[in-house]
């Protein structure tokens, strides 16, 4: 099933793997922090595998990134 907001998701989860990186945190340290696998990270950030809202906020919590602020970056926003 595909989102009318596709490239918007898309966008969030890019920015979310860029937020990781940047504070160089693994998909290992970052599933470990989760409580779940390195594939799940990796399965998120290859598109297979959808977050829901929850799970977004959850991991962008875990990375850390103000998810919201994420968000508006995603948008366009830079607030």
């Amino acid at each position: 099933m595909t989102s009318i907001h596709s490239d918007l998701y898309k966008k969030m989860i890019e920015l979310l793997v860029e937020a990781r990186k940047d504070v160089g945190v693994t998909q290992v340290e970052l599933g470990k922090r989760l409580g779940l696998r390195q594939t799940f990270i990796s399965k998120v950030e290859l598109g297979e595998r959808r977050l829901d809202a929850a799970e977004f906020i959850v991991m962008c919590r875990a990375v850390p990134i103000d998810p919201y602020l994420l968000m508006r970056r995603a948008e366009g926003n830079s607030d």
